[in-house]
């Protein structure tokens, strides 16, 4: 069942579906981000069937993911969480603004409810296959906008604050490591191939020489 997540608050140029959105009865109070405004007017309006949804894609990312990033968007602009999205995708992440007692319950029993105590305020959420993808693109994202604040995650069954997070993010990725190992195995391989070519080149021009004499012996008239 197909559900909307972050991308519906997505807004086109100009703003007007947030505009839209906070202009209605139930205005926001003064100072509190229409992005949030939105998220959670749209929230409080699922119903059990749509909430069910939810819990259920999360689960299912959860089962096949390695590590959970979890930062706070408060004061991020939809431009920006675009592009936080973008990023996203590029490096197959799976990252959306969830409510946190439906990311609880998704969480329940599988390795990242060890991240249930952190799952409160504005939270975005990253799943990656991966071990270092979420949080390399939330940490990524963060250096160039304080606005995106890591808050804690989880790896392995273990929780991380925002440092552990950090330092997961500095690690190389999977793809990266794999062609660093490629370059020192194949340093080795190509000096020693190399080796060999100027061996073979050396006896290739050694053997005429060598031959020489023995064919001179050989016609050199008997005593």
């Amino acid at each position: 069942m197909a559900y909307p997540l972050l991308k519906d608050l997505m807004l086109p140029p100009g703003g007007g579906f947030l505009r839209q959105k906070v202009a209605e009865p139930g205005v926001p109070r003064q100072g509190v981000s229409p992005v949030r405004a939105c998220f959670k007017e749209w929230t409080l309006s699922l119903n059990r069937n749509e909430k069910a949804a939810v819990v259920s894609e999360v689960q299912a990312q959860a089962a096949k993911a390695q590590t959970l990033a979890l930062a706070e968007y408060r004061g991020l602009t939809v431009a920006q969480l675009d592009a936080l999205r973008k990023s996203a995708r590029e490096q197959g992440v799976y990252l959306h603004v969830l409510k946190n007692t439906l990311a609880r319950r998704a969480v329940a029993g599988t390795p990242f409810e060890v991240a249930a105590e952190s799952m409160t305020g504005p939270l975005i959420y990253g799943f990656s296959e991966d071990a270092v993808a979420a949080a390399k693109v939330i940490a990524d994202f963060a250096k160039s906008n304080d606005k995106l604040v890591i808050k804690a995650g989880a790896y392995s069954g273990k929780a991380l604050d925002a440092a552990a997070v950090k330092a997961l993010a500095s690690i190389p990725t999977k793809e990266v490591l794999l062609a660093q190992i490629c370059g020192l195995l194949q340093s080795p391989v190509s000096r020693f191939a190399r080796v060999l070519g100027a061996v073979a080149e050396q006896k290739g021009a050694g053997a005429p020489a060598a031959e020489a004499p023995a064919a001179d012996a050989a016609e050199a008239p008997a005593a």
